[in-house]
């Protein structure tokens, strides 16, 4: 009788132990859902609110909250028509001259990447205009693996649900350009003074060329290292067959 009970018991405790797991199961199933449901909201909205915005940018809104020195997103947004064609060409040859035929990650830069990294030359950077947008507007600012993993879905979906046109505009609208510099429009302003649109062809090419360190290279005192990097894109921008994302 005493056998039986606590064969009975066992069995209950089993039986709760599952229960709790499936719950657990299930919770965890209907949270994921809701947040591939948000997250596809997020990049839905994009589309024609411009961030900076609440429903857009909660891990931006909440690193600026820790890291108060980090630029915010200009509020001074400039439409693609309104930014020199000098500018959006620059940034292509600079940093994703594949940017018009890929789906968001460009194996070729990766596999170089890769390829440097094994014979010892170090690392550098293979991320295109679509994954830099996915890590500025939805992200927080860390070199996580797990960020990394948010990012390439991201960058999925900004590719599914947003034109290259819209992904560019973004783009140029929330590249960091140096200290307190947020924005091709804030950066034409601050280094030289005119409208976005009315930056010129080296103009457009300096400021393509800090991009890879905004913080420590500078247009306006082009050191020889950056000089150097805005001929290449001259050279680049000359080459290019399709430059217009519009």
């Amino acid at each position: 009788m005493g056998s039986g009970k606590k064969t009975g018991i066992k069995k209950s405790a089993r039986k709760k132990s599952r229960q709790r797991f499936y719950r657990i199961i299930k919770w965890g199933c209907g949270l994921l859902v809701m947040l591939v449901f948000v997250s596809i909201l997020q990049v839905f909205f994009l589309r024609t609110i411009d961030p900076p915005s609440f429903l857009i940018t909660p891990f931006k809104s909440i690193a600026l909250c820790f890291s108060p020195e980090a630029p915010e997103i200009s509020a001074n947004w400039c439409l693609l028509k309104q930014i020199s064609p000098h500018v959006r060409k620059a940034v292509l040859a600079a940093e994703d001259q594949r940017f018009l035929t890929h789906k968001g990650f460009d194996f070729i830069e990766l596999n170089k990447a890769l390829k440097d990294m094994a014979m010892g030359k170090g690392y550098r950077g293979a991320s295109t205009i679509t994954m830099q947008v996915a890590r500025t507007v939805f992200l927080w600012p860390s070199r996580t693996w797990t960020r990394k993993g948010f990012e390439a879905y991201y960058t999925v979906l900004l590719e599914l649900l947003l034109s290259k046109k819209r992904i560019l505009e973004v783009y140029l609208n929330t590249v960091d350009w140096g200290k307190g510099v947020r924005g091709v429009g804030a950066a034409a302003k601050t280094y030289f003074h005119v409208s976005a649109g009315r930056l010129s062809r080296g103009q457009a090419a300096l400021l393509a060329a800090v991009l890879p360190s905004p913080h420590r290279w500078s247009p306006i005192k082009p050191n020889v290292r950056v000089r150097r990097y805005q001929k290449r894109i001259l050279k680049d921008m000359n080459k290019m067959s399709h430059p217009r994302a519009d």
